[in-house]
């Protein structure tokens, strides 16, 4: 990467946190910043099983990707709000069982970009290109993307643990539909976000991530269907995605940062929320 591509001290942001390295630490990332960590305590003083369901949601990743590259022979990836780096990335997942995948991580923070970066020099096959995943026009027009992904045949498009950066005011469906609607049949959509039974209680989460400054809409599981109504579900469907095709083995995650350890397990307990969704096939 050279220095133009850099990002200035100036673009990132350090007063407010930012879902990228919040989400990064949950997954045991060094990536952030005290901003971030508060952030994060404070949310799971809230919502305590928002540990285990992020790291679920990463899980869940591995396994999708992998049905996408093994069984439905999907060979080009765009992974919307990929987030840092961590173990077991989309394109190291997809060549696992494809080497011949092609991968586009977007994602709005500059942080992402400068460690994307450097960790795909010289991979010409993979790239990180920063961009609003509600721009959608904007990222199909991306050189990058017209360099790595052909339109006229099948694609995966990920939406994991973004859908509820996408509140209703930014008509997540036409962000869903801009990209799909170019795509190719026989393409796919993974999609997941937090969700909540309550909607009391999912309307007190949304209330209290936004006021931290991150664009946050927590959806019951039938909102979530709504949204994706235009999609056909892989089976088993749309659910809770510790049930999406559990394996008996797959690649682990880091460790939990021990300060957030007292958090692990709470999803045993609360069951109220949970990171929702699935992979979706292109009608």
């Amino acid at each position: 990467m050279n220095d133009q591509d850099r990002p200035s001290l100036a673009d990132i942001p350090h007063d407010v946190p930012t879902s990228a390295r919040a989400y990064g630490w949950l997954l045991g990332g060094k990536d952030n910043y005290e901003v971030d960590r508060q952030f994060i305590r404070g949310q799971l003083e809230h919502h305590p099983a928002g540990l285990d369901i992020t790291r679920q949601n990463r899980l869940f990743l591995y396994r999708a990707v992998r049905y996408l590259a093994a069984e439905a022979g999907i060979r080009q990836f765009i992974d919307m709000g990929c987030g840092l780096p961590t173990d077991a990335n989309v394109h190291q997942v997809a060549r696992e069982f494809a080497p011949d995948s092609r991968v586009v991580y977007v994602d709005i923070d500059p942080i992402v970009l400068a460690h994307g970066r450097a960790l795909l020099a010289g991979d010409s096959s993979t790239t990180v290109i920063q961009g609003d995943m509600r721009d959608q026009d904007a990222i199909l027009e991306d050189a990058e993307v017209k360099r790595l992904i052909d339109f006229d045949e099948p694609v995966a498009a990920l939406f994991l643990s973004v859908g509820h950066h996408l509140p209703d005011a930014d008509d997540p469906r036409r962000v869903l539909n801009t990209i799909m609607d170019r795509a190719a049949p026989g393409s796919h959509l993974t999609f997941s976000q937090v969700a909540c039974d309550d909607p009391v209680r999912s309307a007190e989460m949304t209330a209290q991530v936004t006021g931290a400054g991150i664009p946050w809409q927590t959806r019951t599981p039938a909102e979530i269907d709504a949204l994706l109504s235009e999609f056909d579900p892989v089976e088993p469907g749309l659910g809770n995605l510790v049930d999406w095709r559990p394996l008996d083995v797959q690649p682990p995650l880091a460790p939990v940062p021990p300060e957030l350890e007292q958090y692990e397990g709470a999803s045993k307990l609360d069951r109220g929320i949970y990171e929702y969704g699935g992979v979706l096939r292109k009608r």
